[in-house]
Order: structure tokens, then C-alpha cells, then sequence
């Protein structure tokens, strides 16, 4: 078997269940990408890099490197419209907000947006798992993703994919 070319087809199932995810008022406001050999790479020594600042990146950037191939899920953010003062704000204030960097994301965020953003992963991941295909939702691996510029987005996740006898997100040290 191929486990790389099965990782990646997964990963595209994951896109599709990403993007068919319910979402509030049927507004989408994701980006995907599937990283693999040298671009996963990038990823996994960006993360290195961080690993000074959040130091359980250097062990995340291990399982990315072990991964056939990472997700990357991310939400360019924008008020849903339905005012509903989740984030403080109406959605007019809200959307006039300049946006400020965190730690690892990029807010004010909508909250609906979020929210949408969240189902989307689950529906992702759910589907990795219907494929037996071993996944872990990483922080690390999207925070590298957007500081890196491999990704531009507000919040992104990174899903690295594994195909092998053990699983390889699990027993780490």
C-alpha cells in the first residue's frame, strides 16, 4: 500500500467534510491545505524554531515530520451578521475593528465564526477516523503554519495524518 497517496486522499475527504460542515447563516470562511514532503518539512522545522517560545513544539514537530502528510484547516474570520454580543460587540463594530495578533492567532474574533470553525474540524477528523487513519488536531502545527506564512489565516489547525502499526500521536514524551 501506498501510504502516503492514502493519507492525502483521506485528507481531501476531510477537506470535503470540512467544507459541508453546517455553518451559521451557511457562510464559509475556511481555508485548507495538504502539506507533504518538503512543504511538511518547512512545517516541522518552523515549528522547531517556536519550540523556544511554546516548548512542546519541538515534540509535535516530530510526529509532523513521522506524518505522511498535514492538514491544514484555517478560519479567515469575519462577522456572521447576526449581532448576536458573543465577542462584546455588534457585527458593524466588530468588523471595524482592526485585527491584532496574539500569541498564536490573529482577534477579535466572531464567536459564530468560531463556532463554525469548530464543527468543521470535528466533521474533518471524524472522517480521518472512519478511514482508520490515525489524526491528532495540533495548535503547534497551525500557529507554525500562520507565523510561517505557509498559511493565511486568523486561527489555523493542523492535522497531521499517520499511517502505521502504532499510533505515532500517542505514548509521546
Amino acid at each position: 500500500m501506498d501510504e502516503k497517496r492514502v493519507a492525502r486522499e483521506v485528507a481531501m475527504f476531510m477537506i470535503l467534510s470540512a467544507r459541508t460542515a453546517p455553518k451559521a447563516r451557511g457562510i464559509d470562511h475556511l481555508k485548507t491545505a495538504i502539506l507533504t514532503g518538503q512543504e511538511k518539512d518547512r512545517l516541522a522545522g518552523e515549528m522547531e524554531k517556536l519550540s523556544s517560545e511554546y516548548g512542546f513544539f519541538e515534540r509535535d514537530a516530530k510526529n509532523v515530520r513521522s506524518a505522511e502528510v498535514v492538514l491544514l484547516i484555517g478560519l479567515s474570520a469575519a462577522p456572521i451578521g447576526l449581532n448576536c454580543g458573543a465577542c462584546g460587540r455588534t457585527c458593524t463594530e466588530l468588523q471595524g475593528e482592526s485585527s491584532k495578533e496574539g500569541k498564536g492567532y490573529r482577534g477579535p474574533l466572531c464567536v459564530m465564526d468560531i463556532m463554525n470553525f469548530g464543527i468543521a474540524l470535528g466533521s474533518a477528523v471524524k472522517t480521518a477516523s472512519m478511514f482508520n487513519v490515525d489524526n491528532r488536531m495540533m495548535f503547534s502545527a497551525g500557529v507554525a503554519a500562520r507565523k510561517s506564512g505557509i498559511m493565511d489565516a486568523d486561527v489555523v489547525i493542523g492535522i497531521p495524518l499517520s499511517i502505521k502499526g502504532k499510533n505515532i500521536f500517542f505514548d509521546r514524551k
